[in-house]
């Protein structure tokens, strides 16, 4: 469970900057509200999350104990098993890649693909064999959006 976690303090570390004596005891890198005692409820479990990346480019989606994962060489994505934690800042997914940890933290705020127009409600943190990116989140009840404020497709 400890793993489940760390995706989430590590996405929310990079976006806090903290201050005082909250940086100098660490507490500016954990995610979420410092006073929230509960699980994070912004995405259910019965949703299923999409996610998008570039340079390179990756995405997928999860829903319930199955993400799929996809990059230009794998379209049709590849299935992973996983395991949902919801933290105080976030939710994430841990299953293994190759024999490898694979992590997915998705967490508030907004996001751009760098690519197109879109904005969407959440980030994403991806660990994969060894590496760590950078993205984007979306489910159906809190979708991608437009300039002029619609859904996008």
């Amino acid at each position: 469970m400890l793993l489940a976690v760390l995706p989430l303090a590590a996405c929310q570390g990079a976006q806090s900057s903290g201050s005082g004596s909250e940086a100098a005891s660490g507490a500016g890198s954990m995610p979420g509200d410092m006073s929230e005692t509960q699980a994070y409820s912004g995405i259910r479990a019965d949703e299923t999350v999409g996610f998008t990346g570039t340079e390179p480019f990756w995405g997928g989606q999860v829903a319930g104990p199955t993400l799929t994962y996809s990059t230009p060489e794998t379209p049709d994505g590849t299935p992973i098993a996983v395991t949902r934690f919801a933290g105080r800042g976030g939710v994430s997914w841990t299953g293994t890649l190759q024999d490898r940890p694979f992590h997915l933290a998705i967490t508030e705020g907004q996001c751009s693909d760098g690519m197109s127009d879109r904005t969407y409600p959440f980030t994403a943190t991806l660990q994969v064999l060894g590496e760590q990116r950078q993205g984007c989140a979306w489910t159906e009840r809190r979708p991608a959006t437009l300039p002029d404020g619609a859904t996008a497709p």
